[in-house]
């Protein structure tokens, strides 16, 4: 049935509020207006597959003929806490997935009804001051610069029981038809499979790029990994794809380490293992420092561990977690006098339009083996104790079945 320029009903989860769990709801979708598309984030009759994934630990709900794919992780319990920035409620959370385009508004050109596609959780405008740069991706429409709880035209594309239901990052994944501006999309390769590929929407590209693009790692190196979630183990693999020679994984979870071998870690720490704080023993261990040092926690006391373990007068920190919001850094400053950098890294550095089909080809390609992040199935009435092994870390990724 053709349902192009029409209201479309489905499945949803809602976030009414603050403090309250997700709601499955049946919600109406809107068509796409002027440069927008709607996108189905279900499975196509030939057995196509739409997942959604988020970043860092996660739990994802993946479907089977027409069911649609959502997930959860620790941004999107930061939405159902309040302690994510600028969100309006009720909204439909999710920012980290795949689909096919159902049907796209005027002027769009940059995809086609039943294209694969992934959506983009920082756009990429290609007009403003950021976008026309070569040495940033922080497009300046960017729910940091301006909230994307709405469409560019400031309404909604969703309604639920009579109520208008706000976007999030625009792209709102935690639905099985969801509407985006032009600019939070791109086309992937046909054969790619959406049930692996749509990591790359956050998560996987999130760490991966920390590595390659904002570190910068060089063959050769030595790295410290804070945190071993999904984003943590994403950045991993890829200080292993840049040719480091030491890769250390950190975390209080040790249950973790198996994991972060497998994908390339060279050795493994608790710090509570140890008498001393852990960045002293990894000055020991390395001699002067690790050249590159990754917090993927988003604990402040942790970044500047990072810092303090990277070596005295060369050594790169890279913020990849999200601190507390409202949170307030302080360290001792001669931390940087000798040399010593910290950078902060955007979604893993990437310009996602352009990037973000080149990973699914290098995924395609053998490069690295990011389906490797998911560790459990579960029913989707399940979902509760999904959010209970992302708060006990017990989990890489879920995939929760209706």
């Amino acid at each position: 049935m053709d349902t192009s320029g029409k209201i479309i009903k489905c499945k949803a989860a809602v976030a009414w509020e603050v403090g309250k769990p997700l709601s499955i709801e049946e919600v109406e979708v809107a068509p796409p207006k002027c440069h927008e598309v709607r996108v189905k984030v279900d499975i196509e009759p030939y057995n196509t597959c739409a997942y959604t994934f988020l970043c860092d630990v996660g739990v994802t709900l993946c479907c089977f003929s027409q069911i649609i794919a959502t997930g959860i992780c620790g941004t999107d319990d930061h939405v159902l806490t309040g302690s994510f920035p600028k969100v309006e409620y009720p909204v439909i959370p999710g920012h980290e997935g795949a689909g096919i385009v159902e049907s796209v508004g005027e002027g769009v050109t940059c995809v086609k009804p039943g294209d694969k596609v992934i959506p983009l959780c920082l756009p990429q405008c290609g007009e403003c001051n950021s976008c026309l740069r070569s040495n940033t991706n922080c497009c300046l429409k960017t729910h940091l610069c301006e909230p994307q709880n709405l469409m560019p035209d400031k309404t909604s594309r969703f309604t639920c029981k009579g109520k208008q239901v706000h976007h999030f990052l625009w792209i709102s994944t935690f639905s099985e038809y969801t509407v985006m501006p032009d600019s939070t999309v791109v086309k992937i390769d046909n054969a790619a499979p959406l049930d692996k590929v749509c990591l790359f929407g956050c998560g996987f590209s999130t760490g991966y790029g920390a590595a390659l693009n904002t570190a910068q790692v060089m063959p050769g190196s030595s790295c410290a990994i804070f945190g071993l979630g999904g984003v943590g183990l994403s950045v991993v693999m890829g200080c292993k794809t840049a040719g480091a020679s030491q890769i250390i994984g950190i975390d209080i979870n040790k249950e973790k380490f198996a994991k972060a071998k497998e994908l390339g870690a060279t050795e493994c720490l608790d710090p509570r293992d140890y008498k001393k704080p852990i960045q002293e023993v990894l000055v020991e261990r390395t001699g002067y420092g690790v050249d590159y040092a990754f917090e993927v926690v988003g604990c402040l006391d942790t970044l500047t561990a990072a810092l303090a373990s990277c070596h005295i007068g060369c050594g790169v920190c890279v913020m990849v977690g999200v601190p507390p919001l409202g949170s307030q850094l302080s360290f001792d400053p001669m931390l940087l006098f000798t040399g010593r950098t910290l950078k902060g890294s955007f979604i893993g550095g990437w310009k996602m339009k352009d990037s973000i089909p080149h990973l699914v080809s290098s995924y395609m390609e053998g490069t690295f083996k990011s389906d490797a992040l998911i560790t459990h199935t579960l029913p989707f009435s399940q979902i509760s104790e999904g959010f209970d092994l992302l708060h006990s870390g017990k989990s890489i990724r879920i995939v929760l079945k209706f």
